[in-house]
């Protein structure tokens, strides 16, 4: 069912196509990464696809390999509705990466997207909060960079106890609420 699929992505966006391919039921689209947006949307909104479930989103940095676009960001997709998949992928150069937003299509792009920001270094358009969520702030380059210094040291950062204090108590005003804890159970 994944065919028909990938078979009516394929005729809506054309040349916006740049290779397709299967292994084992999975099918997986290379689009232009400008066509994300418009894709993911038609994606989750067209009748008989229903791709409402985003599973993943990760990246692939092929700098060993010497691919170019250096970097690949994949969007693990799934209909709930019809039990379907289908894998999309972007190509994104070194010298720009950049990926537009699907946060607002798919909530849990929200993390996914800083987790590959953090650690790829690959920045997501119109994100609503796009900041570490792995590495601490002071945290210099992305670790999961083929060109990453394995041997790199990073400078130690201690916060002053009151941010400390501040994030624990997830007060209001002070940026943070800590992703554990009663009130997360109690609170909706």
């Amino acid at each position: 069912m994944s065919k028909a699929a990938l078979d009516r992505l394929v005729e809506h966006l054309r040349d916006g196509v740049i290779s397709t391919h299967a292994h084992r039921g999975d099918e997986t689209a290379v689009i232009d990464r400008s066509l994300i947006r418009s894709a993911c949307l038609w994606l989750r909104d067209t009748e008989g696809l229903e791709f409402n479930m985003l599973s993943d989103l990760t990246a692939v940095d092929y700098y060993t390999m010497g691919r170019e676009p250096r970097f690949e960001v994949v969007y693990h997709l799934h209909s709930l509705t019809l039990k379907q998949r289908l894998r999309v992928k972007v190509g994104v150069p070194e010298e720009d990466p950049v990926v537009d937003t699907v946060c607002d299509i798919w909530q849990v792009a929200n993390w996914c997207e800083r987790e590959v920001w953090d650690l790829y270094g690959i920045r997501f358009k119109d994100h609503p909060d796009m900041r570490r969520i792995l590495m601490y702030e002071e945290f210099d380059g992305h670790p999961l960079r083929k060109d990453y210094p394995k041997d790199k040291r990073q400078p130690l950062y201690r916060r002053p106890q009151h941010e400390i204090d501040e994030a624990l108590a997830g007060r209001p005003g002070s940026g943070h609420r800590p992703g554990f804890g009663p009130r997360n159970l109690l609170e909706s």
